[in-house]
């Protein structure tokens, strides 16, 4: 069952491919990436298995692909209100909001039940690690038998339960995506600052400048822009206190990232780490007010349909606003960063409770890679936490589920209604990443016996 690329290649091509679909993870690139590292090519392949759940949702999202579907009579309602297939799933789960929500039940059921499994997974020669970094073919079949149940869930009380499931998966996956930024600000700002310091140029500092200097002018557009479109005069005062709260933080982290007792005690913090958080500070800002349950403040509001219950003729939805796309883009970039971040990055390193590799097995590892073939590189440990990995991706799939939705309740028979409970979530995400990048700033001060380099 997939002994490694270099007995592979001894075999038949079609042998080969069989055993690749239920062998290790390199073995199914190593025909392309023969120096892939197993934990790197696991982690993008359980990626990919995401994003196919995310394209599927999409696609259900569709108003083409809804309107054709209702047209097919042997499939949906016939146009009297009667199933032609009595006793099959309900065409209206296959659609719209209702088919995110199992699709993203059943992704988030998959990779719990991986988190569950891979608790204290030390090293490659656990069995369990086998199951991780292969047998893929029989889990595409598990995801694809979850998938298929869950759109056999009865609606009941499922809509509204999973709902606030989202709503805390998703606050904590916004979390999680700052502390990929504040992780990448330092690896950013700690790499140019030693390239100028070797090559004895200034022209790194300009570009750290410019970075700096873009961030915020974009961070102040938009300030300025989320006053014109998301408040009024008279009217929207929670939204003015949103924007002005956050601006207010935003320059009082920026003030501290630089004063000269932080600075000392740490050197690596700076500008360019304040100018991102505060960018993304103003993106959650805009995404919490375009889930506003008030026309006036929320020009994004009228755009979405919230009636998921209509036959085939205006059966339409629509969450292609602008928060939306960002927000699915941002999402991608940093799900991609969780598969393929290196070594070097050591705040998600901390976070996926992953170690270095002794110096013996990374030349081993290096040997290997020069002969052509792919390696094991996780023999005396593992590089990441297998269980946290995985209960990343849970909350990855809880927050594409309320992205795509645009954060709206179901309601009864499935109508999606804006709530405040969506706006608070986000700002209060916010607000909790602002302090806790205000604690990598001053817990260095706090502690001064500990060691946060």
């Amino acid at each position: 069952w997939g002994r490694g690329a270099a007995e592979s290649n001894r075999s038949p091509p079609a042998l080969m491919q069989a055993s690749c679909l239920c062998g290790s993870a390199p073995c199914i690139l190593c025909g392309c990436c023969p120096a892939s590292r197993n934990s790197t090519v696991t982690r993008v392949i359980f990626t990919f298995f995401l994003f196919l759940g995310v394209l599927v949702s999409i696609i259900m999202l569709s108003p083409g692909i809804e309107s054709q579907l209702y047209k097919l009579p042997w499939v949906c309602d016939d146009g009297t209100g009667t199933p032609v297939l009595q006793g099959h799933i309900d065409c209206g789960s296959l659609l719209g909001y209702r088919a995110v929500y199992r699709m993203c039940f059943a992704t988030a059921a998959f990779f719990f039940l991986f988190t569950m499994f891979m608790i204290c997974v030390r090293s490659s020669q656990d069995p369990r690690a086998a199951i991780q970094n292969g047998f893929w073919f029989f889990k595409f079949l598990i995801l694809v038998g979850i998938t298929v149940g869950a759109f056999y869930i009865p609606d009941g009380s499922f809509p509204k339960i999973w709902f606030y499931f989202g709503v805390v998966g998703s606050f904590l996956f916004i979390l999680i995506q700052l502390i990929l930024l504040i992780d990448f600000a330092h690896s950013w700002n700690q790499q140019w600052l030693g390239k100028a310091e070797e090559r004895d140029s200034r022209a790194w500092y300009g570009g750290l400048f410019f970075f700096t200097f873009l961030f915020y002018s974009l961070s102040i557009a938009a300030v300025v822009l989320l006053f014109i479109y998301y408040t009024q005069p008279g009217a929207c005062h929670e939204g003015k206190v949103f924007i002005s709260l956050n601006l207010v933080f935003c320059f009082c982290v920026s003030i501290i990232a630089v004063l000269p007792k932080v600075q000392d005690a740490q050197p690596n913090s700076g500008l360019l780490q304040a100018s991102v958080i505060t960018l993304y500070t103003m993106f959650v800002t805009w995404l919490a007010l375009s889930s506003i349950p008030d026309q006036k403040c929320n020009p994004h509001l009228p755009n979405v349909l919230s009636n998921q219950t209509a036959g085939p003729k205006d059966y339409e939805t629509q969450w292609w606003d602008a928060p939306s796309i960002v927000g699915l883009v941002v999402f991608f970039l940093c799900t991609l960063f969780i598969s393929l971040r290196s070594s070097d990055h050591q705040q998600v390193n901390n976070l996926m409770q992953t170690e270095e590799c002794p110096p013996i097995l990374e030349q081993q590892q290096q040997q290997v890679a020069c002969q052509g073939r792919a390696f094991d590189n996780e023999q005396d440990g593992v590089t990441y936490s297998y269980s946290f990995f995985h209960f990343c991706l849970v909350l990855a799939s809880l927050h594409i589920m309320m992205t795509l939705t645009s954060w709206y309740k179901p309601g009864e028979s499935w109508t999606m209604i804006s709530t405040w409970t969506a706006v608070w979530v986000k700002i209060c995400a916010s607000w909790a990443g602002l302090l806790l990048y205000l604690w990598t700033l001053v817990a260095p001060l706090l502690l001064p016996n500990r060691d946060f380099n």
